[in-house]
């Protein structure tokens, strides 16, 4: 168990060091054209997260309505706000894994293509009446 709390140790203090060293790298290799690639994704970060702030509730809605379980929904919604987070986090690698997790397509709470179509119970619409059959006898006689 303690192994367990210092490889968490070592992979939380290493990411940022990482990161630091390949932003070094980076910059020497591309110069000033990081700035802007560090900007944008910060502002692409920020756009996520408080788009993801407002539809969270929304897609879990949705889902209830749908007789879906929300956990797809909340699957969906923190996924793209850990992506969020990791865009605004400055680096190379954090960038990687927020596109990474971009990249894998989201639940559709509708259930997707197959929930449009209609299902076959069997059922005929239509319009229907009752007639008295004393109007249809008295009819016949005429």
């Amino acid at each position: 168990m303690r192994s367990f709390g210092f490889i968490f140790l070592i992979i939380l203090l290493g990411f940022p060091a990482l990161e630091i060293y390949t932003l070094f790298q980076v910059a020497h290799a591309i110069g000033w054209w990081l700035l802007p690639w560090l900007i944008f994704t910060t502002g692409a970060g920020w756009v996520l997260i408080q788009e993801e702030r407002l539809a969270i509730f929304g897609r879990l809605m949705l889902a209830i309505q749908s007789g879906q379980s929300p956990f797809g929904a909340l699957w969906d919604s923190g996924r793209t706000m850990v992506a969020g987070v990791l865009l605004i986090f400055p680096g190379v690698w954090s960038d990687a894994l927020a596109f990474i997790l971009l990249l894998f397509p989201r639940q559709s709470a509708g259930g997707g293509a197959s929930q449009n179509t209609p299902a076959d119970d069997g059922v005929i619409e239509g319009e229907w009446r009752r007639v008295n059959s004393e109007k249809l006898e008295s009819r016949d006689k005429v």
